[in-house]
């Protein structure tokens, strides 16, 4: 092949067919090449063409604070179709980004895949096999006997996945997708095309997004902060390899993350204090987090998501205990402290940053401890909800690698409120409920089937649900109540607030006292002093 030419967003736009599908390599504002989806938006408003694109996002493209990302391309005649692993989200009170207008106006086919199913479609692709095969996502939203990844009528209309049996099981199906075109990110491209990711917070799955479209003919576009000469980058920091690039644009002022314009810690370039980490204020929802924390042992590999549980790092650095847990998370970052809010999927001080990929691959089989995650909804049979609510759908995005992740891990916390809005506070050492919440979070049959209780229980997976007011555990007889904190009337403030009978174990316990009091609770994870 030649090498690669040095083009302007604009140029590298024109290259894109009608009728392409184009694969996109972001999680949210993460390694976003907004510039480049800024460019076919521009094409199309002045030329109307690309038109009927078909998109692939395995994690997210673009958010809400300062990244368009989807977007830029989320107009009619030139979208097609979309299969992402989630959205662009955020508060109720916005206005809906304009990809979710498309979505619930029921304009163009949808669909929310499990992100690592999405990267494993890649794989498939890149090697010419029919298609995945995976029991992830069974009986979840996921499965055709519920929604089959479906997010309106138009895309309930062309299924994307099959149920079939093979070996005597039941596996889920998803026909390869080949793409034509990939957009990919990084920071540095050399002469050739060889790409770095110095200044990245993670890989995401470039290389596997490269790879597919190189192996089908398609052409690869990637954006970089900054050009080097040829032979100035070092082999074992290219990730993908020139042979597999055609095209480059050079785009300095590309973010690092959400609202993030560069921040060497995230990069790894540099280790941060443990003591310039913000630690939670006292308050109910540290509350919750800290008994999260209770949850972990000395040791384990811990899979952390958006939520309460993300602040339980800043628990264990807070209590003395920081790296007798190591924290992974799906967008490839192993080890040091997950990042809050508009940085959430980033981590600082990782030990290692792998793509991601690969990372879904380790979810998937269940290779590590335990998973630390929200909850919207619980119904009877102990499944959760995290990817749909009400009419406002963009608050909650999807599902991305929750699916993947909760399919099978050998143990899972979830952590929320127990009602929505209730008036809650800490006083003395106990829970004050001054208000009752205006919607219950216990309810008969959740909306959306992110986690299988059936399958759950099935597999012996090991299901805690931690709120401010108890703990539940996930058994063969249902959801029984094992503990209850401090001022919290069992039958008024837990039973009754449920839609559904809640059993009560037969040694109930008060939750541990220090979790309502300011002061550090003494953490012990099993593992002694460090």
């Amino acid at each position: 092949m030649a090498f690669p030419k040095v083009l302007s967003a604009d140029q590298a736009a024109a290259l894109i067919p009608d009728g392409a599908v184009v694969t996109v390599s972001s999680s949210s504002g993460l390694g976003c090449p907004d510039t480049m989806l800024a460019a076919i938006g521009r094409r199309f408003d002045a030329t109307g063409h690309p038109r009927n694109l078909t998109t692939l996002h395995p994690i997210a493209a673009g958010d809400m604070w300062g990244i368009k990302g989807v977007d830029h391309i989320a107009k009619s005649g030139l979208l097609a179709r979309i299969l992402g692993g989630s959205y662009p989200s955020g508060p109720s009170s916005a206005e809906p980004p304009a990809i979710w207008k498309m979505i619930t106006g029921n304009e163009i086919p949808a669909y929310n895949i499990p992100s690592g199913i999405l990267f494993d479609m890649h794989r498939e692709a890149a090697a010419k096999r029919p298609g995945v095969l995976t029991k992830i996502g069974l009986d979840t939203f996921v499965d055709p006997a519920r929604e089959g990844c479906a997010m309106n009528e138009r895309a309930a209309e062309t299924p994307i996945v099959r149920k079939v049996e093979f070996d005597g099981e039941d596996w889920l199906y998803f026909k390869t997708i080949v793409p034509e075109v990939a957009i990919i990110r990084a920071t540095t491209a050399d002469e050739r095309g060889n790409l770095s990711y110095e200044h990245e917070g993670g890989y995401l799955g470039p290389l596997d997004q490269a790879l597919a479209v190189r192996n089908n003919g398609g052409i690869v576009i990637a954006q970089v902060k900054r050009l080097a000469e040829s032979g100035t980058l070092k082999p074992q920091n290219v990730l993908v390899p020139g042979v597999l690039v055609d095209t480059i644009v050079v785009a300095p002022d590309q973010m690092q993350t959400t609202q993030t314009p560069y921040e060497p810690a995230i990069s790894g370039e540099i280790f941060r204090p443990l003591s310039s980490f913000e630690i939670p204020e006292f308050g109910v929802s540290k509350v919750i987090a800290r008994r999260v924390a209770q949850e972990l042992r000395h040791g384990d590999a811990v899979n952390i998501g958006f939520g309460i549980s993300a602040n339980v790092p800043r628990i264990l650095i807070e209590e003395g205990r920081h790296g007798e847990v190591t924290w992974v998370i799906e967008q490839g970052a192993v080890g040091g402290v997950p990042l809050l809010d508009f940085q959430f999927g980033c981590a600082s001080n990782a030990e290692a940053i792998m793509p991601s990929p690969y990372q879904f691959t380790y979810f998937q089989g269940a290779g590590f401890d335990a998973s630390l995650l929200s909850f919207l909804q619980i119904d009877r049979e102990g499944s959760v909800n995290v990817s749909k609510l009400g009419v406002r759908p963009h608050v909650t995005a999807g599902a991305g690698g929750f699916v993947d992740i909760t399919a099978r891990a050998r143990r899972i916390i979830f952590s929320g409120f127990f009602t929505a809005a209730a008036g809650l506070a800490v006083e003395n050492g106990a829970l004050v409920i001054s208000r009752e919440g205006k919607v219950r979070k216990l309810v008969e049959a959740v909306e959306h089937v992110s986690f299988s209780g059936r399958r759950a229980v099935a597999q012996g997976q090991d299901i805690t649900y931690v709120s401010e007011r108890c703990v539940l555990k996930l058994t063969d007889k249902g959801i029984v109540v094992t503990e209850i904190a401090p001022g919290v009337d069992l039958q008024r403030d837990v039973l009754a607030q449920a839609e559904f009978p809640l059993g009560v174990a037969d040694g109930l316990k008060v939750m541990d006292a220090a979790l309502f009091r300011p002061e550090p609770i003494g953490l012990d994870l099993g593992g002694g002093q460090l």
